[in-house]
């Protein structure tokens, strides 16, 4: 029905559209407020850098001390420079810039580099500061990166806002850089190396710009083939994991992040004034976002050119073609140690080299060819291993021996770059003579290194990009309705918290899991031996007895666990001990009773699941190998809430444990796809109540018969928390307040609610339901079936960032099939917009067009706008799509022509309701 500029997340179909954020990185008009004459001081060097490479606008220097700067006329403020300002660069003292923010909100100025020093990193006074320049930007549409930076260089249209030497070459990579000294450091070194810069930022505080912002801002860019980042803390963790999920398909993201010793950590955070949480965590973090972590400065732009000019490969396995042994067995360990593998070589293809090579080849992977090869049997070799489709890639390895061709041999390989549909590398080892070889390849797009162990690593990098994508964007089983009981859960942490306590009784915690359809072993309490005994008679012997207290959590560790208890005398023997112990050690109200519960046979493999808080990412969950021994084997994963069964797995793949689970040494394998759901229905627990602090279950006995939770342990927030004040998690969970049973006139009952990655085949048959006028409309081109359902497109629509986007769906079930279907769908994205605005976009099914849904899901969506605090939305509609004008006029929009881009625009303020 209707297409609207950046509506789709998966298509930008009309090119690139002005953003926020190009006040500071394309502005036509630059003021520097600061601006010097006086040698050697940055307001000096801002003035011209900005003026000695012409970018395509206007600066004006603002000084009200000086009459010109650089012979250029300067203005005594802001709001007396004779043009409309976009971009105002900041060089003057800390306590100064609130007021010249003020003055640039008012005089219309959208973006603002604060090059001052003096802020956060100063302490309370500096935070007090930050917080009044945000208060003045906000009044405005204005952002700001900074303070404390170096500035923003976009090499490609010659603006340099930096204090640097000198401007970076143009090129296709972006780098972000919470360093300005080590920003420098590269722009140096990269005038040596020929390297070449789409744009040059260095971040600051990040007082309002943050990574998401930039992220989302380059992914953008035209100019932009790669983003790589030097990161010393996250800053606003959910912006940066909503951006990186989703450029992160399109253009590598690669980072290095400071901070992984603890000291390093401590060095870090003095650095920026920001916390830098566990760097186990943010390992999880950047997996869950498809960001690539490197751990070298050398790794960081090599892996961006590795990136920029290979196909990902489709899995570990790497085929290693060389004429020396040593080589290949140092590239071979590297590939291992790095987590990939050395492909098989298929009979066929065994086949085949034994045609053509020497009798004394390897026959086995690496694939040696003998120091005597010629440039040709490079090439055969090459051409044969690379389409057997055991290989995902392929490392070629050169040393110069007497016989060797190093250049005769790279442009033999030259043509291969490309046409193999997999990743093809090389080290051509040595120097001067090996020189011209490396170029012919680096030209043709063949990364070389300078030796084969760093090129498999590269390799390995390679395929954890792809892994940690594909994580991302597969399509998740359907987990069903949990059928989960949160009514219950609140009402007995609610009785928990009203009593004063911090931590749940494991009867009581065993009720929380139930609740959520987590499986746990039958229990109840007794107060007394004979209560006691009474409990272990109707279960049935042997039993278990275990402390119940409102005060103590770790029970092994007081003695306050007996198992295998056989008859009457054992178990009143054991409560009478267990209570006279606790009583003494500790005191007389500690020992609440015992927990009472059927001994259940050990015969399966005792599992950890788990939730804990990290200061910047919030929930992370836990999976791993469990028992009393956990703290001692270490074999986890870690992973942030929510999961879905594709998530779920891939936590469960990163432990040893997982291995065992599918069936070791004659065992029958345990059900991985239920212990999935369980996984799913544990991070919803996670993520729908949050005044849980700490949630373990250990044991979690895994067999081929059940999984049953033997044990558990929560722990709340302090009681005197404010709600307001409780951690979010990082990704936000699917808004189920969003979820409404609703009919449209003529009766046909409904569900409106969130899209969820689950929704992609239902996404499928809704395309097919769509005429060729309904799919121009809306995307205002024409576009086949097969583009509009590819994974890769559907993806990026299912599987959204619920604090970025917002999309509702309008679902029917088949009363007489059962089978559902997807009717309409509308979208709200705040991509590109400035804070407080988002853009929609609207979508309905052929059949029921014209029948009251379009009205009913647009009504419904504006009612998320105002829950989510949005104040504007607007839209922008082809001119012929009348009935998309008359809903949007009828739900109070305003509109008006544009005759320059031949639409409509609508906008709409909305009011918080008192």
């Amino acid at each position: 029905m209707k297409r609207f500029k950046n509506a789709d997340p998966a298509h930008d179909v009309l090119g690139y559209e002005r953003q926020a954020l190009d006040a500071i990185f394309r502005p036509e008009t630059v003021a520097v407020v600061g601006a010097t004459d006086r040698p050697g001081s940055v307001g000096r060097t801002i003035m011209r850098n900005l003026v000695s490479s012409p970018f395509g606008g206007t600066v004006f220097p603002v000084n009200a001390r000086r009459q010109n700067v650089l012979g250029i006329q300067a203005y005594p403020s802001v709001s007396e420079v004779p043009a409309s300002v976009e971009l105002a660069v900041i060089v003057a003292p800390a306590p100064a810039v609130p007021e010249i923010i003020r003055e640039c909100v008012e005089a219309g100025v959208q973006g603002a580099i604060i090059i001052s020093a003096g802020f956060r990193e100063t302490g309370p006074e500096g935070v007090e500061l930050e917080r009044q320049v945000l208060a003045e930007a906000r009044r405005g549409r204005m952002r700001i990166i900074g303070p404390n930076c170096l500035g923003v260089m976009k090499p490609n249209t010659g603006l340099n806002a930096t204090f640097a030497g000198a401007i970076a070459r143009p090129g296709n990579v972006a780098f972000l850089s919470q360093s300005g000294a080590l920003l420098t450091a590269i722009l140096d070194e990269s005038f040596r190396e020929n390297l070449g810069f789409s744009a040059f930022v260095s971040v600051g505080s990040m007082m309002d710009v943050g990574w998401g912002d930039l992220i989302y801002y380059l992914g953008d860019d035209p100019d932009t083939k790669s983003i790589v980042v030097y990161m010393e803390s996250v800053g606003d963790a959910a912006s940066f994991l909503s951006a990186a999920r989703e450029v992160a398909l399109t253009k590598p993201i690669i980072v290095i992040k400071a901070g992984r010793t603890e000291a390093a950590g401590k060095a870090a955070a003095s650095h920026t004034g920001s916390l830098t949480g566990s760097d186990e965590v943010l390992d999880a973090a950047f997996g869950r976002s498809g960001v690539l972590r490197v751990d070298e400065i050398s790794e960081l732009f090599g892996m961006a050119e590795v990136l920029g000019k290979q196909p990902r490969p489709k899995g570990p396995r790497l085929t290693i073609l060389t004429n020396a042994g040593g080589p290949a067995v140092l590239a071979t360990d590297a590939l291992i140690g790095g987590g990939g593998e050395l492909a098989g070589i298929s009979p066929e293809t065994l086949e085949s080299l034994n045609e053509f090579l020497p009798a004394p080849w390897s026959h086995g992977n690496p694939v040696d060819v003998l120091g005597d090869a010629d440039p040709e049997r490079y090439e055969r070799t090459l051409e044969t291993a690379a389409g057997d489709p055991e290989s995902d890639g392929l490392l070629v390895v050169l040393t110069p021996q007497a016989m060797t061709d190093p250049t005769a041999t790279a442009e033999r390989l030259a043509p291969y770059a490309r046409s193999t549909g997999k990743p093809v590398l090389a080290s051509w080892m040595g120097g001067a003579e090996v020189a011209a070889g490396e170029s012919i390849l680096n030209g043709a797009g063949i990364p070389t290194f300078d030796y084969p162990d760093t090129a498999a690593r590269a390799f390995t990098n390679m395929w954890k990009y792809t892994y940690n994508l594909r994580g991302i964007y597969e399509t998740p089983e359907p987990t069903g309705e949990a059928g989960a009981d949160r009514e219950r859960v609140e009402e007995i942490i609610g009785r928990v918290r009203d009593s004063g306590r911090a931590i749940l009784t494991e009867f009581e915690a065993k009720q929380v899991l139930a609740a959520y359809g987590i499986p746990t072993v039958e229990t109840e309490v007794a107060r007394s031996p004979d209560e006691a005994v009474g409990l272990a008679e109707r279960f049935g012997y042997p039993v278990v007895l275990k402390l119940d207290s409102e005060t103590i959590t770790h029970k092994t560790d007081v003695g306050g666990v007996r198992l295998n208890l056989k008859d009457a005398g054992e178990v009143r023997q054991a409560y009478e001990e267990m209570e006279s112990s606790i009583s003494e050690a500790y005191r007389p109200e500690d020992f609440g009773g015992a927990a009472i519960q059927p001994m259940v046979s050990l015969d399966g493999y005792e599992l950890i699941v788990g939730s804990s808080l990290d200061p910047q990412f919030g929930p992370v969950l836990l999976f791993g190998s469990g028992g009393s021994l956990v703290e001692v084997y270490r074999d986890r994963a870690l992973a942030l809430p929510p999961l879905t069964t594709t998530l779920a797995r891939r936590m469960m793949e990163r432990t040893r444990i997982f291995e065992a689970l599918g069936g070791v040494r004659g065992r029958a394998p345990v059900d991985v796809g239920t212990l999935e759901k369980l996984l799913v229905r544990f991070s919803q627990l996670v993520v729908e109540q949050p005044w849980i602090k700490e949630l373990d279950i250990n044991p979690l006995l895994a067999s081929p018969e059940r999984l049953i939770a033997l044990d558990a342990r929560v722990v709340l927030h302090d009681p005197l928390t404010r709600e307001e004040d409780l951690p979010r998690t990082a990704i936000r969970p699917y808004p189920t307040q969003y979820v409404s049973a609703e009919e449209i006139p003529d009766g046909t009952p409904i569900v409106v609610r969130p899209i969820r990655p689950e929704d992609e085949p239902l996404m499928v048959k809704f395309h097919a339901s769509l005429s060729e006028e309904s799919v121009y409309m809306r995307y205002f081109h024409m576009m086949k079936l097969d583009q509009r359902t590819a994974h890769e497109r559907l993806t990026r629509i299912c599987f959204i960032d619920y604090d970025r986007e917002m999309a509702l769906v309008a679902e029917r079930t088949d009363p007489e099939t059962g089978e559902r279907e997807i009717l309409g769908v509308t979208r709200l994205s705040r991509r590109g917009a400035p804070p407080g605005e988002a853009e929609f976009s609207i979508l309905v099914s052929d059949r029921f067009q014209r029948r009251g849904l379009g009205t009913l899901l647009l009504s419904r969506l504006l009612e998320v706008g105002r829950a989510e605090g949005l104040r504007r939305i607007t839209a922008e509609i082809l001119l012929e799509n009348h009935p998309m004008q008359r809903i949007s006029r009828r739900l109070g929009f305003n509109l008006r022509r544009d005759t320059e881009e031949m639409v409509m625009k609508a906008d709409l303020d909305l009011y918080q309701p008192a």
